[in-house]
């Protein structure tokens, strides 16, 4: 009878047969989905991604049964499927796997992330940039110290060069840019490379204030920046600064062409007036392609691949970028703060961390908090859209030089 049943309740019957390592991993697993679940409620983490992401990562390590032949795997996703190497079994996969479909034709070949990025291009305002450029992309170049550090740190722990400089792509904080080159530069990785870097880009908002009172003190931290003369960009203004940055970045990184296309047209759309046309990319198609981003990234997290060996690799060197880059960015900040005669806050360094518009606000709040009229918003915005640009341009140069390397 004890047999029977568990033919009836697979996922239980998998879970007795799992090796004791699987076992483990899919209960931790199952518990990390869980607590997702619950810190997407109460808006601690972003909640449109973190809650399909944890249901996901719940369901793909319940669900597991016996497939023909005694292995073990799900109805979810199969990532690992090679439509060249096996068209039959692709396109049954296609028919059977439910998940499939929106994997194979979305996320494996990065189409998700650029409609994201034409999402996020609607809802930016190049103009915060535009005012000033100079100070914006020095911050932003500065913030990218975590790119920059951890690759050879990578390299000396035992990572691929093309492993290592997808890992070090975390560093920039932009989830899209980051499964973009991961898709190209670590194919094997990119998945737990993918998930690390959501899971800590989440985690942002609630590490970096202390970091910001760690490194600047409570009476540079509450400095107001000075009053300066309000600059009026028109859209006309702003349309040409993404038509001469699409012509300039496509011909300096072609690799990231796409990304740097739809970014800039969604911010063309913004500013040409098209009102309907930026509600459906700000709306249905960002919200949409944010949720089955964090459903799939949620059904990838199956026990077997986060055992990888390499994964706890990634999750320190993935902290340790967001850490670093952080550093960088509050450094640049204290550049301009004695460059400009302290006049410039340095707390909004830590925007150049490109985690759109999450840095922005705590750079902001945690001025408040000193001094609840000071306002730097403005300034913070310009570095974490200029963030943006600098993780694309750091990205690129790691798909043109490790990628055709490798």
């Amino acid at each position: 009878m004890e047999i029977e049943l568990l033919n009836v309740f697979q996922g239980i019957a998998t879970l007795v047969d799992s090796e004791p390592d699987v076992l483990i991993m899919r209960l931790f697993l199952i518990g990390l989905g869980c607590a997702l679940i619950y810190l997407g409620l109460k808006g601690v983490l972003e909640a449109l991604l973190m809650l399909p992401m944890g249901l996901g990562m719940v369901a793909i390590n319940t669900g597991v049964l016996f497939l023909p032949g005694g292995e073990q795997g799900t109805l979810f996703i199969d990532p690992l499927v090679d439509s060249r190497a096996d068209p039959a079994l692709w396109m049954d996969r296609l028919q059977v796997d439910w998940l499939q479909p929106v994997f194979t034709f979305t996320l494996s070949n990065g189409l998700i992330a650029c409609l994201v990025f034409l999402g996020i291009g609607v809802l930016l305002d190049v103009g915060f940039v535009m005012a000033r450029p100079f100070r914006s992309m020095f911050i932003a170049l500065c913030a990218e110290l975590g790119t920059v550090a951890v690759f050879p740190i990578a390299r000396m722990v035992g990572l691929s060069p093309g492993d290592a400089a997808a890992t070090a792509t975390i560093g920039g904080a932009d989830g899209p840019m980051i499964l973009f080159a991961a898709l190209q530069l670590s194919p094997e990785l990119f998945v737990p490379i993918t998930v690390v870097a959501y899971l800590y880009l989440g985690l942002t908002y609630g590490g970096y204030p202390y970091l910001i009172k760690l490194m600047v003190p409570r009476h540079i931290r509450g400095m107001k920046m000075p009053p300066e003369k309000t600059k009026n960009i028109t859209p006309a203004q702003k349309i040409t600064f993404c038509v001469v940055a699409t012509i300039v970045l496509c011909l300096l990184f072609p690799v990231a062409a796409p990304l740097i296309l739809s970014l800039f047209l969604g911010v063309i759309v913004r500013e040409s007036g098209l009102v309907k046309v930026a509600d459906v990319l700000s709306g249905p198609i960002l919200y949409g392609a944010t949720f089955f981003l964090g459903l799939l990234l949620g059904v990838l997290c199956e026990a077997n691949t986060i055992l990888n060996p390499d994964v706890l690799i990634l999750l320190l060197l993935g902290i340790l970028a967001l850490l670093i880059s952080g550093i960088g960015g509050l450094l640049g900040g204290y550049i301009l703060y004695f460059a400009t005669g302290k006049k410039f806050n340095p707390v909004i360094g830590i925007a150049g961390v490109s985690c759109i518009p999450t840095c922005a606000k705590v750079a902001q709040k945690s001025v408040a908090e000193v001094t609840p009229d000071a306002v730097i918003l403005p300034h913070a915005l310009g570095a974490s859209i200029s963030g943006v640009i600098t993780s694309a341009i750091f990205a690129s140069i790691f798909i043109s030089v490790v990628g055709s390397a490798g």
